[in-house]
């Protein structure tokens, strides 16, 4: 019986343990995931269903988009500030995106939105919620486009996300980073994705 209760007790601190390395990588991997879409603005654009002209549409608004926000988002420094110019322009960019919709309807928003992970050109961003241009096209039923917006990498490569993120958080997103890391933090983002829908 006393090996039985040793035996027990034994069990219980393992679990306890293992749940509090698991609770601290959680809150490791939250902190992560919250500089990381906190340094953000990404662009998110849904076509309005799956036929080819519908997504070669969808390319066309995108650049339209893009061409509005490029002179616009040229002097923030930060995700506040992009944020805050968009917000500000949310009315001109629909109007952009409205000129190059060919009549469809078109809803333009700013959000934070659950992605999943994306790898662009020599670094990875790990699933989670992330502040976001949405740009929807009809209802938004076909396949969708997106990038980052500021720092502006829609065309770009990774050194301006460096230029905003800590070298620890940029680290754990380019190919310096460790996998494992980068691993729990994009566990951690996909689960709270989950919870916020």
């Amino acid at each position: 019986m006393r090996n039985c209760k040793k035996r027990f007790r034994l069990w219980e601190t393992a679990a306890l343990l293992a749940l509090s390395i698991t609770l601290c990588i959680g809150a490791w991997a939250q902190g992560r995931q919250a500089e990381i879409g906190g340094s953000l603005v990404r662009l998110h654009v849904l076509a309005v269903s799956d036929a080819p002209e519908e997504q070669a549409l969808k390319l066309r608004v995108r650049d339209a988009v893009l061409a509005e926000l490029r002179p616009a988002l040229a002097a923030a420094e930060s995700a506040e500030e992009a944020k805050a110019i968009l917000r500000g322009r949310l009315g001109e960019i629909a109007r952009a995106a409205a000129a190059a919709a060919e009549g469809r309807t078109v809803r333009v928003s700013l959000s934070r939105e659950s992605y999943p992970t994306r790898t662009y050109q020599g670094f990875s961003l790990p699933a989670g919620r992330y502040d976001s241009l949405r740009v929807v096209l009809g209802e938004g039923q076909g396949q969708n486009w997106w990038c980052v917006v500021f720092p502006p990498l829609c065309l770009t490569a990774a050194e301006p996300v460096q230029s905003v993120m800590s070298p620890a958080g940029f680290a754990l997103i380019s190919e310096e980073g460790y996998a494992l890391r980068f691993r729990a933090v994009e566990l951690w983002g996909e689960i709270t994705s989950r919870f916020a829908k």
